[in-house]
Formats: structure tokens, sequence, C-alpha cells
């Protein structure tokens, strides 16, 4: 399946209930995985996440049915090349922008599951970012990874919208936010960010500028396919 790539101008992200008969059925599989991905990466931790049963687009509003997961489920269904096509990996992540046009992606630290992956601060929405009427708010989701990961905050302006970018079982959710720094500033205020945190969950920074730029890092498709099309390249 080839990336595609769909502007949206809101995402309207709710809970429902849902039974994942595939994580259930491979539950003693699942668990095997994990304990094996453990093995490697011990920092990892099985907590509950947030996957996508069901989704529409109309008008530029995407709707979206979310229900609660076992991390180790989720982790299977990406190692495993997505064998269960009735649910998606979602995310919300911020692209962000540098005054002098460099757009800013992280290397995932060692101790990380996606160890040396490069693409933008994000990670999978959890039960923190469900309110208490249900919905879920993607957009606080992915402000809060940015800063969690690189220090950032986002600065204060119109609404961005939104970039859904589809690369097989996987859905990102990009919000596009222009910083006021150049390059240089960002860079050593994320530097300062890593250094003060314990265990960072990031490696490194990379800038990129051209499409040339992608060629030398570990960049996921989904990542390749956007900064290509807004690039250029």
């Amino acid at each position: 399946m080839s990336v595609t790539i769909t502007p949206a101008r809101r995402v309207d992200a709710r809970m429902v209930a849902h039974d994942w008969a595939w994580a259930r059925e491979n539950r003693e599989a699942i668990s095997a995985h994990w304990q094996a991905r453990r093995a490697v990466r011990p920092a990892m931790f099985n907590g509950t996440v947030l996957m996508l049963r069901r989704w529409s687009l109309e008008d530029g509003v995407l709707a979206a049915e979310l229900f609660e997961a076992e991390y180790a489920a989720l982790t299977a269904l990406k190692d495993w090349g997505f064998p269960d096509a009735s649910v998606v990996n979602v995310f919300a992540a911020v692209v962000p922008r540098t005054a002098d046009g460099a757009y800013i992606l992280g290397e995932m630290g060692p101790h990380t599951a996606s160890a040396g992956r490069v693409y933008f601060p994000c990670g999978t929405p959890d039960p923190t970012d469900i309110a208490p009427d249900g919905t879920v708010d993607l957009a606080a989701s992915a402000l809060r990874e940015l800063k969690e990961e690189t220090g950032l905050v986002a600065p204060a302006g119109p609404d961005p919208g939104w970039v859904i970018v589809r690369d097989g079982g996987l859905m990102a959710l990009l919000r596009p936010v222009q910083l006021r720094e150049d390059e240089a500033t960002v860079r050593a205020g994320i530097v300062a960010h890593l250094a003060a945190e314990a265990e960072p969950e990031l490696s490194g920074i990379v800038g990129v500028r051209g499409a040339a730029d992608l060629d030398a890092v570990r960049v996921p498709g989904f990542v390749r396919g956007y900064l290509r099309a807004v690039l250029g390249g």
C-alpha cells in the first residue's frame, strides 16, 4: 500500500467499547513476543494505548472511533506487518518547522521500542488523552509529546489543521507548526532539554531541508512521504 496524504480541517475522536478479536485470539503469541522484545529492551512498558477501529472523512472532518488496547498487542501487530486489517495504529504528531526552513525530527533512543528510527516527536495516544465526555483530544496529545520529548512549546496562532498520512496499517495525524526560532536556536534548546533528562526518549536531532536529507537516516514511510510532498522531492 502506498502512502496517501489528505488534508483535514478538524479531527473529532471519541472512545468506544470494542472487543479486539485478533488480540484476544493471539494472546499467547503476543505475550511471548512481548517477553522477547523486553529481553532486548527492558525499559519497554506494557501500558494501555488507544487504537482506531473505524473512521470517516467528510467535508474535511475526520471522525474517529478509538478503543483501549494493550501496548504489547499493538507492538506485535506492527512487528508482524499488520496482519489484522480491522484496526489501525493511529497517533498525532506536531511537525515543527524552524524560521529558516528546517523540519525538526528526533532519533529514538537505544532503550525505546523504535531505537534508531527518525521521525517527528510523537506517541500513541493513551487514557490521559480521554476527556470525561469520552472525546479524545489528539491535538493535546501531539503537543504533550512535543514538549516531553524536545522541550518545545508550539507558539500560539491560527489553527493549522491536520494532514492525514496513511501508510498500510498506520495513520499519522500531523499538525504543521511554524516555530519562531531558527534551526540553531531550536537545536540548542532541545539539546539542553535532553541533557536535563535522566533517560531522554531521543538520542539526537535531525534537521531536514531537502529530500536528499532523508537518504542518510532511518525515516519511516509516513515521514518520508509527507516530507517529500512538502519539499517537492
